[in-house]
Parts: C-alpha cells; structure tokens; sequence
C-alpha cells in the first residue's frame, strides 16, 4: 500500500472517529436504545465507494475499536461491530449494484443490514427475542439515517473528486 493512501485512510478512520465520539456526547433523544444518526458512518459510506472492500473494512475496524476503547465502552463493542459487519457486507455488495451517484441507496440498505446485525446480536447475547420489538422502529429511522449519511457521503465523494 502505498504511503499517500495510507495516510488517506488513517485520516478517515481520525475523523471518523471524531465524529463517532462527538455523536456519542450528544444525549439521545428517542426513546429506543440504539437509535441516534450514526454520523461516522458518512464516512463508511465514502470509504466503500472510494476504496477495495479491504480498506474500507480497515477503516471500520479501526474506529470501532477504538471508539469502544475511548467511549469507555467496550461491552457495546459486540453490538457496534455486529451492526458494522452486516452492513459493511452489505454496502459492498449493494456497490455492484447501485452506481455512485445513488450511494444513499446503498447507505439507507446498509443502515438495515447495521440495524439487523445489532438486533441478531441482541438476541444471542440477551438470549431473549423480546428485542425483536424494537426492531421495526429501528428500521425506520434507520432508513432515514442512512439516507441522510448517505446524502452527506455524496457530497464529501463530490467535493474530494474536485480536488
């Protein structure tokens, strides 16, 4: 790997990691646990369409790890990558699919595939289906997060490709 890229991708694991800590300062308003905006994820989005499924990856697992590590968190690691590892999977494969200039698409399918890994996760830690409750409200603002991170990650995507 060559330097310069490199540096690329350890500059937006730092800023994804940023963003993942501010966002968890933020005092969630819904009345559901794990539903909030998922702002890191703009730059999950971007890393997927700007970079080999390898990398982006690379990314990924260098903000959940240590966004549990500084989040002082590290039981809500299982969740976070749970929901990391659907929808990174997912992504790559809506990729093949939908072009560039429609990733919102791909972001909003990836939030689904983030929020059925953390309900799965859910389900096999708390050994409990009662989770599954939560689920459909998940869904749906997860949608609309996803649509919103993925608007966010278009725009990035447009503004680096200029430079």
């Amino acid at each position: 790997m060559k330097t310069r890229k490199l540096a690329e991708m350890s500059m937006l694991a730092a800023l994804a990691l940023i963003i993942f800590i501010v966002e968890s300062r933020i005092p969630t308003l819904a009345p559901i646990p794990g539903m909030k905006l998922g702002l890191a994820n703009i730059i999950t989005v971007y890393a997927v369409y700007r970079f080999k499924p390898s990398e982006a990856a690379m990314i990924l697992a260098v903000r959940l790890i240590l966004g549990a590590v500084f989040a002082g968190n590290l039981s809500t690691l299982l969740y976070s990558a749970a929901g990391a590892v659907f929808c990174l999977a997912g992504m790559i494969i809506m990729r093949k699919i939908i072009p560039e200039k429609n990733m919102y698409l791909a972001s909003a399918a990836g939030s689904v595939f983030h929020n059925t890994g953390q309900i799965l996760a859910a389900v096999l830690i708390m050994r409990s289906a009662a989770v599954l409750y939560y689920y459909p409200f998940l869904i749906v603002s997860g949608i609309i997060a996803g649509l919103f991170t993925g608007f966010c990650a278009m725009f990035v995507l447009k503004r680096l490709s200029r430079s």
